[in-house]
């Protein structure tokens, strides 16, 4: 019964995504306004993080910037549900990518490669522009999402261009089981390793701040080269995608340098477009005294 009901239940998701780009900006804004002036949705959260990212700005410059934050929270809550009917001339039209050369002839070659994003501007169509434009088998970490309807909605708009997602926690015993078969290997991976015993410890954004190992580790164990994908918003509801070299596979690294490289590459895009990065969520949770400590 319960299955039945979620699948019914899926009957807003189309007709939400059926709307008209207009409308569902306006929908955006409307919903946008109200999380940053009336339900102030993790106010203080968002009040702490970027008033600690940036210390100089004055308090008109992070009201500005918390608005812009809400208002980009809005646009990419929109598009993540526009994109579960969009056609794939679509995305490529709205999203380009640079940069896939490097990654294209490793692969052509027979050679896997690893690729390392941030959960910056919008992330799930990140991952339907590589789907589409990358030519090559695409396997995608996530997290599994608690809710049944929510995780067999987003597992059918994450793989609706052919790439393949694999639980985070099954990610090394799958990379294990497929040795070197031709294929990216791609995770976002800014977010706080609260269940991991691996942490890397850096400044970032002004704060101490716990970074996950998991990409340097698969990085050291099976030599494939890293890149960054790079993301940034050049207008509403289009972006540019561009992959950079991290790690070349044959490169003798030291521990924690690819997650140094990395935290750092995240920090300079967060820098430049900082109202693109998820404020609202609490990064900071863990205190590095603490783990010290513990």
């Amino acid at each position: 019964m319960r299955t039945e009901t979620a699948r019914r239940s899926a009957w807003w998701v189309r007709l939400v995504a059926a709307l008209p780009w207009r409308l569902l900006y306006g929908i955006s804004s409307a919903l946008a306004w109200l999380a940053w002036r009336v339900v102030r949705y993790r106010g203080p959260v968002v009040r702490e993080n970027l008033s600690k990212a940036f210390p100089t700005l004055d308090e008109r410059g992070l009201r500005d910037l918390a608005r812009r934050y809400y208002r980009g929270f809005g646009d990419v809550l929109v598009e993540v549900i526009k994109a579960a009917s969009l056609p794939a001339e679509d995305i490529r039209r709205r999203v380009s990518v640079s940069g896939l050369e490097g990654p294209r002839e490793l692969l052509a070659g027979g050679t896997p490669v690893v690729l390392v994003a941030a959960h910056q501007c919008n992330w799930e169509w990140m991952l339907l522009a590589l789907s589409l434009e990358l030519g090559f088998p695409l396997d995608a970490a996530y997290k599994p999402l608690v809710d049944r309807w929510a995780e067999r909605e987003m597992l059918k708009l994450r793989t609706r261009f052919g790439s393949r997602l694999v639980p985070a926690q099954q990610l090394l015993g799958d990379i294990i089981k497929r040795g070197r078969t031709p294929r990216a290997i791609a995770m976002v991976a800014d977010q706080e390793p609260r269940t991991s015993e691996h942490r890397y410890w850096t400044r970032f954004l002004n704060r101490d701040t716990a970074f996950y190992v998991g990409a340097e580790e698969i990085a050291r164990a099976t030599r494939f080269p890293v890149f960054f994908v790079a993301m940034r918003r050049t207008r509403r509801g289009c972006y540019q995608i561009a992959l950079e070299p991290l790690a070349a596979g044959a490169e003798a690294l030291a521990p924690g340098e690819l997650t140094e490289r990395y935290a750092r590459r995240v920090e300079a895009q967060i820098q430049a477009a900082p109202a693109d990065w998820p404020w609202s969520h609490k990064r900071w949770k863990l205190k590095k005294s603490v783990y010290g400590r513990a």
